[in-house]
């Protein structure tokens, strides 16, 4: 099995992880991930409650398993918030 090594971002409130948009072609997620998770240039920022748990299911369908390393934002507000809402990889 291969390991996808990814980056989750939290702040006091939620989390998110980076995952590239070309990944979410590989996985057939572009038109999975919900509105709740955020995009910038050519990475997508997964919401913790829903779409990772998506992002998870393919994987692991696609023979990976996930490896996430924590980033916290500790007393602020993470800057993933400002980013664009994710529109399907556009």
């Amino acid at each position: 099995m291969k390991t996808l090594k990814l980056n989750y971002y939290t702040d006091p409130g939620h989390g998110w992880v980076k995952v590239s948009i070309k990944l979410l072609h590989k996985l057939n997620l572009i038109k999975a991930i919900s509105s709740y998770s955020y995009q910038r240039k050519d990475h997508a920022y997964l919401e913790e409650d829903c779409d990772l748990g998506r992002l998870f299911d393919a994987a692991k369908l696609a023979g990976y398993t996930i490896a996430l390393n924590q980033k916290n934002a500790r007393c602020k507000q993470s800057k993933i918030r400002s980013y664009d809402t994710y529109n399907g990889g556009a």
